[in-house]
């Protein structure tokens, strides 16, 4: 089951709960100085040191049942209940080189701005360009709010404890929370706090995607088609197109205005040029993609019009993405189909006519009032994708990260959103699907970053689809 994105007051009243069900506070706290241990081994080499600063509260017994689990790394543990002598402490330590820092300071439940000496740790460990995973939360940031609270360590990687908490996930604290992770196994009992807003896991991947049938062909597995590409704008036909065979459909075909161009670049999809009989073809289609690429100045105008009548009247399953965001129509859908909308924040706002930034600081409230708008579940892209309708829970995705941000990303994904909702299998759990799709395309250029090395389109089409649960 995804992870209930929690209020600081509902992550203490869970609390509150466990330990009136008779588990033990310190049970609690030694799996969560495990979980930390865990992550400190997995970002530091053999034989590597590491820094860890602990503070007064849970975080700094965290802190230190952590550091008496690091086999194989050198420790330092540095007492912080004094500013003044730890920060003295702290750059002494530094003299031993240590590959990783760990931010024990102060937890979620920090109230008030840090004084003046605090500040000045804070800035001393930020300044020390070394790794810095922070526990629960970066010290220095409010965990409801994601605002600053005088200093901020900028962590790495932050690992947050039960459940991710709001603040975490506030665009505002991007750069100081570094890569999210959640110690969700540490004991607490009773019933997680209820949320509206539901953190994936890679348990939620489980039976992803189903097993294919000894006896399938691929008349069973769906056809997708695509309208997309244009004169200076075809890569983005050909991007789609190749990731939606990662999705293993049936079949794929390409509607588009340059037709010779991408015919020359794609090999396994079946590719038709723009005319007037071309809606008889798309009849065999089981979904669609519309959009990539089709920004040119040789687009018809009546693949705007046969588009949005698709969108209007078609029961198959519709993504749209790109250009296409611009010009398909409010209003309802038919009912029971499955429409899907892909836009990043600049292209969200443009379709509620206001600005990127409104769009950040309410990415769940943007993300309702486009759902309404169109009738559709919408894919808000971004540092923590959403997935979500007019009402209900959404889904924020954990995956992903900066080397998305590249020209032809947002193509592979609606081209594999395309390609698992054209398969039938997935049409009754539409919402896991899409989910599916976008947990997959973030989790691959994942792996792909851990490499270290350059990567780019074809290496994300080529290694998308692959089990990488892990």
């Amino acid at each position: 089951m995804p992870l209930p994105i929690i209020s600081v007051a509902q992550m203490r009243d869970w609390e509150e709960r466990t330990w009136e069900g008779g588990v033990s506070q310190k049970s609690v706290m030694a799996n969560a100085g495990l979980a930390v241990a865990q992550s400190a081994l997995a970002m530091t080499p053999e034989g590597g040191g590491v820094l860890l600063v602990a503070g007064k509260g849970n975080n700094g017994g965290d802190t230190r049942i952590a550091a008496a689990n690091l086999p194989g790394r050198l420790q330092v543990l540095v007492d912080a209940k004094d500013a003044v002598s730890a920060h003295r402490e702290f750059k002494h330590a530094l003299d031993q080189r240590p590959d990783l820092i760990v931010d024990g300071l102060f937890g979620v439940g920090l109230d008030r701005n840090l004084d003046e000496d605090h500040c000045d740790l804070v800035q001393a460990m930020n300044e020390a360009e070394i790794p810095i995973l922070s526990i629960d939360c970066p010290s220095g940031l409010n965990a409801d709010t994601g605002e600053i609270m005088g200093a901020s360590i900028m962590a790495k990687q932050t690992i947050t404890l039960g459940s991710p908490k709001f603040g975490l996930l506030q665009p505002c604290a991007y750069d100081f929370v570094g890569a999210l992770e959640v110690a969700d196994s540490i004991g607490l009992s009773g019933a997680p706090p209820i949320s509206e807003q539901l953190w994936l896991t890679s348990a939620d991947m489980f039976g992803m995607p189903p097993e294919r049938m000894p006896a399938g062909h691929k008349g069973v597995y769906g056809h997708l088609g695509i309208i997309a590409g244009s004169t200076g704008y075809h890569g983005a036909a050909c991007l789609c197109a190749r990731a939606a065979f990662r999705a293993r459909p049936g079949l794929v075909s390409v509607f588009t205005p340059v037709y010779q161009t991408i015919a020359s670049h794609l090999q396994s999809a079946m590719v038709h040029p723009w005319s007037n009989d071309v809606a008889e073809l798309m009849g065999a289609c089981t979904a669609m993609v519309i959009g990539p690429g089709l920004a040119g100045p040789d687009v018809p105008g009546n693949l705007r019009t046969l588009a949005c009548e698709m969108w209007c009247e078609s029961q198959m399953p519709i993504i749209g993405d790109a250009c296409a965001l611009d010009w398909l129509p409010h209003g309802k859908t038919p009912d029971n189909s499955i429409r899907v909308l892909t836009p990043h924040p600049g292209e969200a706002a443009r379709m509620l006519k206001c600005k990127p930034g409104e769009i950040q600081q309410d990415r769940l409230a943007a993300t309702r009032e486009l759902a309404k708008n169109y009738d559709a579940t919408i894919v808000l892209k971004g540092r923590h994708t959403i997935i979500g309708q007019a009402d209900g829970p959404v889904l924020v995705n954990p995956t992903g990260n900066s080397g998305l941000g590249q020209g032809g990303s947002g193509d592979v994904l609606a081209g594999f959103v395309g390609g698992v909702l054209a398969n039938p299998q997935f049409r009754e759990r539409s919402v896991q699907a899409i989910a599916y799709a976008v947990w997959q395309h973030g989790k691959t250029a994942d792996q792909l970053a851990v490499d270290g090395n350059y990567w780019g389109m074809e290496d994300l089409i080529d290694a998308l689809g692959n089990r990488v649960f892990c």
